[in-house]
């Protein structure tokens, strides 16, 4: 079993910047992908970004260059650095990781989200 918790969200006005945090606990030696994903009211959980266990990324095209996804596997942490924020992306931010149970099959866990509101 892998725990997440997200931390780091808000009332942001549009233009600012959020720094959101994810910190597992649990079987982190286990985790390999890492992923921030997000859900607005009356939409579907949208994919914002991923850093593979070696670091790499990848965005959708809606984010890229404002978002930026890294990891820190020493704290087991993960970031998503939010800038030049609009209002649309006020939503409930979600850390995700696939990670191996102990019988050895690969799980998504989630964590319970963070809410972040892009206002004036």
């Amino acid at each position: 079993q892998v725990q997440l918790v997200e931390s780091g969200g808000g009332l942001v006005q549009p233009g600012g910047s959020l720094r959101l945090s994810c910190a597992a606990s649990g079987r982190t030696f286990s985790i390999h992908a890492m992923a921030w994903y997000r859900q607005a009211p009356g939409k579907q959980r949208e994919l914002l970004a991923v850093i593979t266990s070696d670091g790499s990324t990848n965005y959708p095209h809606s984010v890229e260059g404002r978002f930026t996804i890294s990891r820190d596997n020493a704290k087991n942490m993960m970031y998503l650095q939010m800038n030049d924020l609009k209002p649309e992306d006020t939503a409930v931010y979600y850390c995700h990781v696939n990670a191996d149970n102990d019988l050895g099959y690969t799980m998504a866990y989630w964590g319970e989200g963070t809410l972040v509101t892009v206002s004036s």
